[in-house]
């Protein structure tokens, strides 16, 4: 029985060794011959983006093989990079496995564009190459520019910059950042922006950013020196803008049309009134019940003793400005629906109209 077991045992040795020995000799030798060619697209391809077409295709990357010495599972990724980035940080289109080519969609195309920081609806230029891989052997194709104008279905935003900003408690004054206050287009690749600055100081004086970063494309006053304000916008030899007379510090609605080359600053100041308030409805002749802004927080805020009845907000004791909430979601509408208060008592009442275009507020029972 031992002989046999050992019989056994020195048989399986046997083929193990076979087998990996075979294994070792039929194993290719790779070695990278020749690069892969990108065949489509051509340098000065040229792609305009638009969000119907999302889910069709953009292109056809379309390439020849590489070689790397023998019959080896080659693994490509079409790449595209900034014009003169060198590919330090690329962003991956497609990726395949022993293919020639690779369709890519609108949406894969304008996300990765928009990855890179191209700007929305202008024209960018980029670079796109074929890597491929076999194991640690990596060899890259031919090069093409290409130029993609990308766009978006967020709201773009206008940044107000200027002399107010510490004051009012943005951030340092003439000073690019996130936190600079922002206008909001009623939707993608429109002009016309909206939103809410507090202005600290009556000789505030500002201007328009595209975007948070840079003073590229900004907008100005179109005539008079600087702090003067007439409502028409440029981009070439304007001056700082700034309130309009009598110029008195405040909470401004700010709208901006950069295609009508047109902005307007209106000064408003915020209360609660309605039939849930102590004081009713204003028809009545009463008075609305003033909030207070916090420049910290950039909201207003209230204390009021409610009835389960129905409030809303308005600016400057009229109805040219108010708001309410149609849908009951804590979003706003000009002139949306007035709010039910769920029950009677002593409620701090917020509103925010920091983020543009997008109002909200809260009823919190204390």
């Amino acid at each position: 029985m031992k002989n046999i077991t050992k019989s056994i045992i020195a048989l399986f040795a046997v083929v193990a060794l076979s087998c990996s020995v075979e294994d070792v000799q039929d194993r290719p030798i790779i070695q990278s011959v020749d690069s892969p060619v990108l065949t489509a697209p051509t340098s000065g391809a040229s792609y305009i983006l638009i969000p119907e077409n999302a889910a069709a295709q953009a292109e056809r990357f379309t390439w020849k093989s590489a070689n790397y010495g023998g019959s080896v599972e080659v693994n490509y990724t079409v790449e595209m990079d900034v014009k003169g980035n060198a590919f330090k940080a690329p962003k991956e289109l497609a990726s395949r496995k022993s293919e020639n080519q690779a369709s890519v969609s609108v949406e894969i195309m304008n996300g990765a564009a928009l990855a890179l920081k191209a700007t929305p609806f202008s024209p960018s230029e980029f670079e796109v190459r074929v890597k491929s891989t076999v194991g640690t052997n990596v060899m890259v194709s031919n090069v093409a520019g290409i130029v993609i104008t990308p766009y978006t279905t967020e709201s773009p935003k206008l940044y107000v910059i200027g002399s107010f900003l510490n004051a009012s408690g943005y951030g340092a004054d003439w000073t690019t950042a996130p936190t600079l206050p922002a206008l909001a287009a009623s939707g993608y690749g429109k002009t016309d922006f909206e939103g809410y600055v507090n202005f600290a100081d009556a000789s505030s004086q500002y201007k328009f950013l595209p975007q948070n970063t840079s003073f590229d494309g900004d907008y100005g006053n179109a005539t008079g020196p600087d702090g003067t304000f007439t409502g028409l916008l440029l981009q070439t030899g304007e001056s700082n803008a700034g309130l309009p007379a009598p110029k008195a510090a405040g909470y401004y609605k700010i709208n901006a049309d950069t295609k009508a080359l047109t902005y307007s600053v209106v000064a408003t100041s915020w209360a609660v009134t309605g039939s849930g308030t102590p004081n009713g409805w204003p028809d009545n002749g009463v008075q609305d019940h003033n909030m207070t802004y916090n420049k910290t927080t950039k909201v207003w805020t209230v204390t009021l003793a409610l009835s389960a009845n129905e409030i809303k907000f308005r600016a400057n004791d009229g109805w040219d400005l108010n708001l309410g909430d149609t849908k009951a979601d804590g979003v706003m509408e000009y002139g949306g629906d007035n709010i039910k208060v769920p029950s009677a008592g002593t409620y701090t009442i917020t509103l925010d109209l920091s983020s543009p275009r997008n109002y909200k507020y809260t009823l919190t029972k204390n």
